[in-house]
C-alpha cells in the first residue's frame, strides 16, 4: 500500500475496522468499491478561441442510506483514487452524523485560479451536462469543494434546470442565498470543527477557553475554524496556507488577520505576526492542532514531532494509516475527519431539506441544529470508540459501519 495513496488508505482504515466490528465478509466486499465511477471528458472553448480536453469525474459510493452526497474539486491535483476515496469518506460521515445521505464526490483536473469565470463556467456547465445522468435531488447532490464555490454551485443549478426544464434547487447545496442556500452553510465545517474541539478538549478535562492552536490551510475550513475557536476563547497561535505560514505566540489577532486575508488573499506578511516555515506549523507545541488544508500532511515521517494535545481534522485524509499509531503511541487525541469536518455536510442536508419544504430557517436555528448533530455524533462515536476499546478513528469507522450495514441488511440485495 502506498502511504499516500488515498483511497488505499480509505480500505486499510475499513479492513481494520471492519475486524473489530465483525462485519461478514459479503459486506465488506462491497464497501471495499464504490457502486459507480464516471470518468468524463470535457471539451471546452478558452477566451483566446482554443480548444481544452478536461477530465473530469463523479463517484457514487454507497447509496443504501439515501442519495449520494458530496462535493465537486477543482484542482490539479484531482485522481480517480482520490475522488473515490473522498466519496467513501462521504458514506461514512454522513452516517456518523446520521443525515440520510449516502456517498458521493467530483473532481476536474484543472487549476481554477488560472482560469476566467466565463472559462470556469463553461467547464461546469460542460461536466454537468455530461454528469446529468446521475445527479439530481432523490439521486447525487452535489456541494462546492476546494476550488469551487457557490458561484460553481449557481452554474450547476442551472445547467441542470435547463435538461430537466423545471428548477429544483435541491439538486445542489452550498448555493447563494438568493437561490435556495442555507444561512450558515458557509462557516459549517469551521463551526463543526469547534464544536468538537470543545468536547475533545472537555474529554481531557480542559476547556477550550485558554487553550492554543494552531490551524493548517486558511480556506473556507480553517479560516472559520480559526475565527471561531478564537471567538470561544482559544489562542490562535500559527496560521499558514498556500504562500506561507505565519505565528505569534501570544495570539493572532483574528478580526485583523481576517481583514488582512479578505484584501490580500494570503495570511503572508500579516503585520501582527513573524514568518513560519510552512512544514514546522504542524509540529507547534499547541493544545490543539487543526489541519485543514489537503490529504496525506501527517504522515510516518513528521507523526512522532506532533506535540499537539488534540488533533481536530479540517481537512478530508489529513493523517496516513502509518502515522494513526504513532500519534496513539504518543498520546495525541485524535478526532478524525468523518466526524471533525462533518459539520459541512450536516448544513447541506439542512439547506436539501429546506429546499425541499420550501421552508427557510433563520441562522440561529441553523447553527443550534447543528450543535445539536455535532454533539451527538461526537457522544456516539467517543460511545463506540470505548465499546470496542480501540481509537476514535476506528470508533468512527465502526458506527458508520454499524449504521449502513444495517440498513443494507434491511433492504437486502436486488438480483
Amino acid at each position: 500500500m502506498s502511504e499516500h495513496n488515498p483511497f488505499e488508505a480509505m480500505q486499510a482504515r475499513l479492513r481494520s475496522a471492519a475486524a473489530l466490528f465483525g462485519l461478514d465478509d459479503d459486506l465488506f466486499r462491497v464497501f471495499m468499491a464504490p457502486s459507480r465511477t464516471m470518468i468524463v471528458s470535457l471539451p471546452v472553448s478558452m477566451d483566446d478561441g482554443h480548444w481544452e480536453v478536461f477530465t473530469g469525474y463523479r463517484v457514487q459510493h454507497n447509496l443504501a442510506r439515501g442519495p449520494a452526497k458530496g462535493g465537486i474539486r477543482y484542482d490539479m491535483g484531482v485522481t480517480l483514487d482520490e475522488v473515490k476515496a473522498l466519496a467513501a469518506w462521504m458514506t461514512w460521515k454522513c452516517a456518523v452524523v446520521d443525515v440520510p445521505f449516502g456517498g458521493g464526490k467530483g473532481g476536474i483536473v484543472c487549476d481554477p485560479s488560472k482560469m476566467s469565470s466565463a472559462e470556469l463556467e463553461r467547464l461546469t456547465r460542460r461536466y454537468i451536462a455530461e454528469i446529468m445522468d446521475v445527479i439530481g435531488p432523490d439521486r447525487d447532490v452535489p456541494a462546492p469543494d476546494v476550488g469551487t464555490n457557490a458561484q460553481t454551485m449557481a452554474w450547476v443549478l442551472d445547467t441542470y434546470a435547463m435538461h430537466v426544464r423545471r428548477t429544483d434547487n435541491a439538486v445542489v447545496t452550498g448555493k447563494p442565498i438568493s437561490l435556495g442556500g442555507s444561512l450558515g452553510r458557509d462557516a459549517a465545517t469551521g463551526r463543526g470543527v469547534q464544536i468538537v474541539a470543545v468536547k475533545a478538549m472537555q474529554r481531557l478535562g480542559r476547556q477550550l477557553d485558554g487553550a492554543t492552536v494552531a490551524v493548517q490551510g486558511f480556506g473556507n475550513v480553517g479560516s472559520h475554524s480559526a475565527r471561531l475557536l478564537h471567538e470561544s476563547g482559544a489562542r490562535v497561535i500559527a496560521v499558514s496556507d498556500i504562500r506561507g505560514a505565519i505565528k505569534n505566540a501570544n495570539g493572532l489577532d483574528m478580526p485583523a488577520l481576517l481583514e488582512h486575508v479578505a484584501a490580500t488573499k494570503s495570511v503572508f506578511g500579516f503585520a501582527g505576526s513573524e514568518p513560519l516555515d510552512p512544514t514546522e506549523l504542524l509540529t507547534q507545541e499547541v493544545d490543539i492542532l487543526v489541519p485543514a488544508a489537503l490529504e496525506n500532511q501527517i504522515t510516518e515521517a513528521n507523526a512522532a514531532a506532533i506535540r499537539a494535545k488534540v488533533i481536530v481534522e479540517g481537512a478530508n485524509g489529513p493523517t496516513t494509516p502509518e502515522a494513526d499509531p504513532i500519534l496513539l503511541e504518543n498520546g495525541v487525541l485524535v478526532v478524525p475527519d468523518i466526524l471533525a469536518n462533518a459539520g459541512g455536510v450536516t448544513v447541506s442536508y439542512f439547506e436539501w431539506v429546506q429546499n425541499r419544504q420550501g421552508f427557510y430557517w433563520r441562522e440561529r436555528e441553523v447553527n443550534e441544529r447543528l450543535i445539536e448533530y455535532m454533539e451527538h455524533a461526537f457522544e456516539s462515536t467517543f460511545a463506540t470508540t470505548d465499546k470496542y476499546k480501540t481509537n476514535p478513528r476506528l470508533g468512527a469507522y465502526i458506527l458508520a459501519l454499524d449504521r449502513v450495514s444495517r440498513v443494507m441488511r434491511h433492504r437486502g440485495f436486488y438480483a
